[in-house]
């Protein structure tokens, strides 16, 4: 067949543009339209986890590398753990250190001189100025407490006993020779273990009796 000019006919319909939702790739952008998976980049802790999982799983004979894996993770947890118990440990020790390690661990011996420097420095100490200063800042079971100390310092100086802080009152009883201040020692312990152990709040009157007791004994020791 033969086609001419007048066989042409020419389409002038209006053509619709179509056009994306600008959406459009977000609704693809999922896991599921991703073909080709790209190999996480590996950090410095990362090569050292697989060095280890490759390790334990030849050393232990692991199945594979996700149960050597596995054993890393909890070995890291463990060790994670170790490192906050020491580290508190090491805060405890510090506070501990800075307190001072008191003598008979009461609440009070605080503000005590530090343990170590009595026993090291029992006859150096000034515990009359001591003794001052607590009953005038209304601190009248620490006075007792001075007041004891300060009567073991008298006595170790008289050679009546031997200083030694890890001894008993009734190890410094069994030292002493004399009947006489055997007894007042006995009823001077006995005072200091009930106003410094008792941790109740001490009465004027119970005081002075306990002061007087003491400073007699300590005078009659020079």
């Amino acid at each position: 067949m033969v086609y001419t000019e007048k066989d042409i006919k020419i389409d002038s319909s209006k053509v619709e543009e179509l056009q994306f939702e600008p959406s459009f790739k977000e609704k693809y952008d999922s896991d599921d339209f991703v073909y080709e998976e790209k190999s996480k980049e590996q950090n410095i802790w990362d090569r050292f986890k697989e060095w280890l999982a490759t390790l334990f799983q030849g050393l232990f004979g692991l199945a594979n590398n996700e149960a050597a894996m596995g054993v890393v993770v909890i070995v890291m947890r463990v060790i994670a753990v170790l490192l906050i118990l020491f580290v508190v440990y090491l805060i405890v020790k510090a506070l501990l250190n800075k307190e001072g390690k008191w003598i008979f661990g009461k609440n009070s011996d605080r503000r005590l001189i530090n343990y170590d420097e009595i026993e090291r420095n029992l006859h150096l100490i000034d515990f009359e100025k001591l003794i001052k200063q607590s009953i005038q800042s209304g601190e009248k079971r620490l006075s007792i407490r001075y007041y004891y100390l300060w009567l073991l310092k008298k006595m170790s100086e008289k050679q009546i006993i031997e200083w030694d802080a890890e001894k008993t009152n009734s190890d410094y009883l069994y030292e002493i020779k004399s009947e006489n201040f055997k007894k007042d020692f006995a009823y001077l312990s006995y005072l200091y273990n009930y106003i410094w152990y008792g941790e109740f709040e001490l009465d004027e009157a119970t005081f002075e009796k306990a002061r007087k007791a003491f400073e007699k004994s300590i005078q009659s020791v020079y």
